[in-house]
């Protein structure tokens, strides 16, 4: 059981960890930037340090401030939440390496499953079927033709972000650009790729919780 935990999200994702940890006995530390010194994570915390400016690019997506802040409060663990830095490869190895448990998946696992067109590749690798798409293009020019409707579709982070249903191909260059830039500020990359988007279909997903100790449930 792990004493102290350092909390790097905002909102009602920190304030829904900080109770948690609070029911535990587990004492927690927020993050946060300078626009929200006066929420309510930050004040239902033990302790608070900011992290940087108003923009997450300036704070919550700071990966060496965020680092610095769980050494500076002697935090064992990170608990990113989702969004931001849950699913970065690059920040869970870097907790790693300060020896700093990253609450969530090992940083091997994040970089083949994390990345929707890293984990696209491996699953046609093992024979799994994916939807028709294409690999992550550079330019909405080197986008080939999968037909309409479609997707415009960042390889980062989740929660819909970066995301953008096209139905015509004079829509196609102005949803590439903008699923692309909000990727890049949310996520801190702005690869995208094309999906061939699916109606009337269901969207079945199984949430997966395993420790250290080999317990899986499903």
């Amino acid at each position: 059981m792990f004493s102290k935990i350092l909390v790097a999200n905002r909102g009602e994702v920190a304030v829904r960890i900080i109770r948690a940890c609070k029911e535990m006995g587990i004492e927690t530390v927020a993050v946060y930037s300078e626009a929200d010194r006066n929420s309510l994570p930050v004040a239902l915390a033990d302790e608070r340090i900011c992290i940087g400016g108003n923009a997450a690019a300036e704070s919550y997506l700071n990966q060496k401030n965020i680092i610095s802040a769980a050494l500076a409060t002697n935090s064992e663990a990170i608990h990113p939440g989702y969004g931001f830095l849950s699913e970065n490869a690059g920040f869970a190895k870097l907790c790693e390496e300060n020896g700093i448990v990253f609450i969530g998946p090992k940083s091997e696992v994040i970089s083949a499953m994390g990345d929707k067109d890293t984990s696209r590749q491996l699953m046609q690798q093992v024979g799994v079927p994916v939807v028709p798409g294409t690999e992550v293009l550079k330019d909405v020019e080197e986008a080939k033709e999968i037909g309409y409707p479609l997707l415009v579709k960042a390889t980062a982070g989740g929660g819909g972000k970066g995301i953008r249903v096209v139905a015509r191909e004079e829509d196609l260059a102005d949803a590439f650009h903008t699923a692309s830039r909000e990727a890049e500020s949310a996520f801190g990359n702005g690869d995208v790729f094309l999906e061939k988007y699916l109606t009337h279909v269901r969207h079945v997903e199984m949430q997966i919780l395993a420790d250290q100790q080999g317990n899986i449930l499903c």
